[in-house]
């Protein structure tokens, strides 16, 4: 009897292992980090692939890069300076301030940003980033999108999708796609690329994309706000969104959309509580 118990739970044991062994997961890996949706999966339920809940006392770095500065209006101002950057609480604070030292830095101000280039990247499924905005005259928290391989050429070819901006002291945020062909052969109201939603600053709101091969579906809250979807017979660089993208979160400063920065409002910072990414 004992010998015919232990049998039993062997082959209980190897039945979980085939059948866990088994389990269908919602993706393809490629590279070692860009997560590929299966097909036909749209029916189905979402399932987590990627998150983080800033919980370590550091940022993880085997998701996220520090962004380096560069001459675009947004990033010329990001710095890897821990002064913009801080961990407590399960948060994630990206701060603009006023540059202290300018002999070491001659720039004004300082950003900070982090972004998953080279380190996670995915292709169709759905992110939902809950973060809380602070304003200031010239303050631009973003949350976005860029191609992780630019397999179109140079930008904007491979297109940019922008979750969530915001500007300034504004009450509504800007969620909008830009490709060429939004911006360089000016076609924005065929389809619409941009639209706005109201929001409560002084709270932690969700910020979300449904990103599908015929279609991206912005949220705020859990609420599908705009719909951008891929439009037949029209140039081909309407549709630049089916290769892997990879997230960006900054808190910008300063630019031609959002005017000049007022230092008197500063410091200024985005509080990012988590970020999910399902397929």
């Amino acid at each position: 009897m004992e010998f015919q118990l232990n049998k039993n739970g062997i082959l209980i044991l190897l039945v979980a292992i085939l059948i866990y062994g088994c389990k269908v997961v919602p993706y393809n890996v490629d590279d070692s980090y860009i997560y590929v949706q299966n097909k036909n999966r749209t029916s189905s339920k979402w399932e987590v692939v990627w998150e983080d809940h800033f919980e370590n006392s550091s940022l993880d770095t085997t998701k996220w890069t520090k962004i380096p500065p560069n001459n675009a209006d947004w990033g010329r101002h990001m710095t890897d300076d821990p002064n913009c950057y801080d961990i407590k609480e399960g948060k994630l604070f990206l701060k603009g301030i006023v540059n202290s030292d300018t002999l070491s830095d001659p720039r004004p101000f300082l950003t900070g940003g982090v972004y998953t280039k080279q380190k996670f990247a995915f292709q169709y499924g759905r992110i939902e980033i809950h973060a809380k905005l602070e304003c200031a005259q010239g303050a631009w928290p973003a949350m976005w999108m860029l191609a992780e391989k630019n397999i179109y050429g140079m930008y904007p070819r491979n297109g940019e999708i922008d979750i969530m901006e915001h500007l300034n002291f504004d009450s509504i945020i800007y969620q909008t796609t830009h490709s060429y062909y939004t911006l360089e052969l000016k076609q924005k109201t065929n389809p619409p690329y941009s639209s706005t939603s109201r929001i409560n600053i002084g709270q932690f709101n969700t910020f979300g994309l449904e990103w599908y091969p015929d279609r991206l579906v912005f949220t705020l809250n859990g609420d599908k706000t705009f719909t951008y979807p891929k439009v037949k017979g029209v140039d081909p660089s309407q549709w630049p969104y089916d290769q892997p993208f990879y997230i960006l979160i900054d808190q910008q400063l300063g630019g031609s959309w959002v005017g000049k920065v007022n230092q008197e409002d500063l410091p200024v910072q985005m509080i990012i509580d988590w970020v999910k990414v399902y397929q």
